[in-house]
């Protein structure tokens, strides 16, 4: 059994959950109108992609149906040739033009969308392997999602970079990819209790999550990445990395057979505590699908 760090129990102090049934949520930023990604949108994109590109686009043509299988109805299939501003994130050669598809939805009128010349962009690709072994077309990229190009702007730029800036930090928050296993402790007076969740991850750096009750019903929780508790993030702030992977990555519900040796009502307990948790997170916003392997 785990036992809980000093540090940690000092850290969970500041996100207290009383029996009033109104949660320490932090609350929901909304999207503004001039942005149409959220923080979760650009993170699924970043995470995802070994190569972000600001890119200025040089020409663009439409591909006729038959030559784009996969299109999902209502879009239409670009083959786009772009200049290269900057490689945001990204090892190797790439060449100073570089070609590869986008699929974006149509307008109002059923038709094509224009793509202007010299039109900012952003892409989130990987390289293209070349036809011998080991090389690299360097002036192609395959988007990592169909519609993996988003306008450029310096906000959504600097938006991007921070997270980049955060994945490439020693001890980043990894992906969590499932519920390993749990269990739920009464304390010595009536109502107290500790639930400890232990997570899976992409990369087996280990994630969890505790939740203390006291015997009036308050709640205490924190999250820790790695072994060493980190005080000041134990406690995820919205829009960041940490918040990301357990906002967009925690399951919905608590698997009880996760939590195996113990009874059936410490179990109970530690799913009311896991939904808690998950709704002073918050949601994960999203206004676009994510492409395979983003959470």
């Amino acid at each position: 059994m785990r036992v809980l760090f000093p540090a940690l129990c000092a850290a969970m102090a500041i996100a207290t959950i009383g029996n009033s049934g109104v949660f320490a949520m932090q609350p929901a930023t909304p999207v503004a109108m001039a942005d149409r990604f959220s923080y979760a949108d650009l993170a699924d994109l970043a995470t995802t992609a070994p190569m972000t590109i600001h890119a200025r686009i040089s020409s663009s043509a439409v591909l006729k149906p038959e030559r784009a299988p996969g299109l999902a109805a209502g879009h239409a299939r670009f083959y786009v040739e772009a200049d290269v501003v900057s490689l945001i994130r990204g090892g190797g050669p790439l060449a100073s033009r570089i070609s590869y598809l986008v699929d974006l939805p149509l307008n109002a009128n059923g038709k094509a969308p224009k793509l202007k010349k010299k039109q900012p962009v952003l892409l989130f690709a990987r390289p293209v392997s070349g036809a011998a072994a080991g090389t690299t077309d360097t002036g192609s990229v395959r988007l990592v999602a169909p519609d993996a190009q988003i306008d450029w702007d310096p906000q959504t730029e600097s938006r991007i970079r921070a997270i980049l800036t955060e994945l490439v930090k020693p001890g980043a928050p990894p992906a969590i990819t499932g519920i390993a296993n749990g269990f739920h402790v009464p304390g010595t007076l009536p109502g107290e209790g500790e639930t400890q969740l232990f997570f899976d991850t992409a990369t087996g750096e280990p994630v969890s999550l505790t939740i203390l009750t006291a015997a009036d019903g308050t709640r205490r929780w924190a999250a820790a990445f790695g072994e060493i508790v980190d005080e000041s993030a134990a406690i995820p702030a919205r829009n960041t990395l940490a918040w990301y992977r357990l906002a967009c990555g925690l399951p919905r519900t608590l698997p009880l057979d996760r939590l195996k040796g113990t009874t059936a009502a410490d179990r109970r307990k530690a799913a009311s505590d896991y939904a808690v948790v998950l709704g002073a997170i918050g949601e994960c916003a999203r206004t676009r699908t994510p492409p395979p392997g983003a959470e």
